[in-house]
């Protein structure tokens, strides 16, 4: 090995290596390989973490709003962050929805708001009017 670097998010090591017999250099690349976790549904189903599913529903909130795709990125990031760090393989899909609540709280009340609507399932204005009193 001639050269080992870690990534900036620190889930990626670039190591440089040489062949002993030929000489040739070249790069090799190893990612953490890590668990899947088990979404618990509210109807007690599992079914396995989809980022996809979670990026949509962050990119539905956001729609229309000055929020990059970097920093959608980012949130899914740091929820996906949270659960490897519970080290439960099992999270309850309400859990991840607070969290992704929180994070879009802090960066745009109104995806907030959208998201919120969505997951707390409102079933009248006055939900929502009491959802925004208490943004405030």
């Amino acid at each position: 090995m001639v050269d080992s670097r870690e990534s900036r998010e620190g889930d990626v090591i670039r190591r440089r290596r040489e062949c002993t017999s030929c000489g040739r250099r070249f790069t090799s690349y190893e990612k953490i390989e890590q668990l899947p976790f088990q979404v618990i549904k509210r109807d007690q189903r599992r079914e396995p973490y989809d980022r996809d599913k979670l990026m949509r529903g962050l990119q539905v909130a956001c729609r229309k709003r000055a929020i990059s795709q970097a920093d959608l990125d980012r949130i899914a990031d740091a929820i996906e962050a949270g659960m490897q760090e519970s080290g439960e393989r099992e999270i309850a899909s309400q859990n991840i929805g607070r969290s992704v609540m929180e994070k879009l709280k802090d960066l745009d009340p109104v995806a907030y708001v959208r998201f919120a609507s969505v997951y707390r399932g409102f079933e009248d204005v006055d939900a929502f009017v009491k959802e925004l009193h208490q943004l405030k």
